[in-house]
């Protein structure tokens, strides 16, 4: 079996493909938090085992859920598989932003960035990158490799959108994917952060709680399926054939 990958989504609708192709799916409780395990099959004929779980929206959430996932299942990489609302005039709802920078919104970094990993912001794996954009092109999906801005307010009006870009010149924005990022870069583990855009950051929370968001983080999640089928832990290129 080749390593493990831990999966994380804020929602349920963002795991809920992810945990449907796994198999031998078994669920682990803790930390608040339920871990679905099992296998997939990779494009080289063997497997990789993921730990998918749904941590919840928001900064702290996300960092709990990290650590936890690290410290127990000893991922290779973690990824996080999501939605986020668009900042980029160039693009539109459904396509998919891949967060090779990702930025706290209304956080000071010149504090926080004095431990480990001593940075002013956090950055997907290179390889990670790599396999998600063959993959992503092989689909057909428009998308980038962009700045990911993370919050934990759901930003919803015109000041709220201004104040991001102004803050971190970001193409989308959501509430968790620089703790992601933060606490793999503490521990040294390999992250990607994968954002299916599900509107302009327009929509107001109470329509955003009814919105169905499973054809956008279906997007996201079937992305981040075909990653971990090619994706070769700790290998220059990091693709399976």
């Amino acid at each position: 079996m080749a390593g493990t990958i831990a999966i994380i989504g804020a929602l349920e609708e963002e795991t809920a493909l992810i945990c449907g192709s796994l198999s031998g799916a078994v669920t682990h409780s803790g930390a608040g938090v339920d871990v679905t395990v099992g296998t997939l099959e990779t494009n080289d004929g063997g497997s990789v085992r993921l730990a998918v779980t749904v941590g919840g929206m928001g900064l702290v959430n996300a960092a709990a859920t990290t650590q936890h996932l690290i410290d127990g299942y000893h991922p290779d990489a973690v990824i996080f598989s999501g939605i986020a609302g668009n900042l980029n005039p160039s693009l539109h709802v459904n396509d998919v932003v891949l967060g090779r920078t990702l930025r706290y919104l209304d956080t000071d970094m010149r504090l926080v960035g004095q431990w480990k990993p001593g940075t002013a912001e956090f950055h997907s794996d290179e390889s990670l990158l790599e396999v998600a954009d063959e993959v992503l092109s092989d689909h057909g999906i428009v998308h980038i490799a962009g700045v990911i801005a993370s919050g934990n307010r759901f930003v919803d009006t015109d000041e709220l959108r201004e104040s991001a870009r102004e803050q971190t010149h970001a193409d989308a924005v959501e509430m968790e994917g620089a703790a992601v990022a933060h606490v793999a870069a503490r521990n040294d583990v390999p992250v990607l952060v994968i954002r299916g855009l599900s509107d302009n950051a327009d929509t107001d929370y109470e329509e955003f709680a009814d919105f169905d968001v499973s054809r956008f983080a279906n997007t996201a999640a079937s992305v981040a399926v075909d990653i971990t089928r090619r994706w070769i832990p700790g290998g220059t290129c990091g693709i399976r054939g």
